[in-house]
């Protein structure tokens, strides 16, 4: 007779915890925010925190490599669905972000969490892997959409991701500070305005 599995994998407890340290650094503030807050609010002690992370530097990385890859996953999904580009940036002005990882549902905690391992200069390598990887993302999505478009872009992929990616980043600070005068699809009405210097027909 099989025995069932009634202990939760490591894929389980990772999420729980990164939802619970999510809603202690809300409250609390990430630098406030202690272990032992974020293995009771995810319902487990410490010993279960520390079996999965060392430290809570650790914790915060390992969210961010979760949404970096949640991010590609789901980019990559919509573009093989929506080969025109149009459709595509349709897709993701219509995305239910309710179902996003806790750093896609919240800017300002994502925010604060990439300036918070910004500050420490050794952290800053890891976090360029990240950064990287979303540019990545983004200059691969402009290669694909060029194709499909039978067109040659005006602009170096490489370089159109960054581009796109510093909208990103600015256009969710400004939503941050003044949300009145910055619409939630305000990085993909600019990118929309850039179809022609990236030289791809939204038709």
């Amino acid at each position: 007779m099989s025995r069932v599995r009634t202990r939760p994998t490591r894929d389980d407890t990772c999420e729980k915890l990164f939802e619970a340290a999510a809603r202690v650094f809300e409250e609390q503030g990430i630098g406030g925010a202690s272990i032992e807050a974020i293995a009771a609010a995810a319902g487990f002690t410490r010993g279960a925190f520390y079996s999965n992370f060392k430290s809570k530097d650790e914790l915060i990385f390992a969210m961010l490599e979760d949404h970096v890859e949640q991010s590609i996953r789901r980019n990559l999904d919509l573009l093989a669905r929506h080969r025109n580009l149009a459709d595509f940036l349709e897709a993701l002005r219509t995305l239910d972000r309710s179902r996003q990882d806790p750093l896609g549902r919240s800017p300002l905690l994502h925010m604060e969490m990439i300036l918070f391992v910004a500050r420490a200069e050794k952290r800053r390598p890891e976090l360029a892997k990240r950064l990287r990887a979303r540019r990545k993302l983004i200059a691969d999505i402009v290669t694909t959409a060029q194709k499909n478009s039978g067109r040659n872009g005006r602009l170096d992929p490489d370089w159109t991701g960054a581009i796109v990616l510093a909208l990103e980043d600015g256009f969710r600070l400004h939503r941050l500070i003044d949300p009145e005068t910055t619409p939630a699809d305000s990085c993909l009405r600019a990118i929309t305005d850039l179809q022609r210097a990236i030289g791809v027909s939204a038709a």
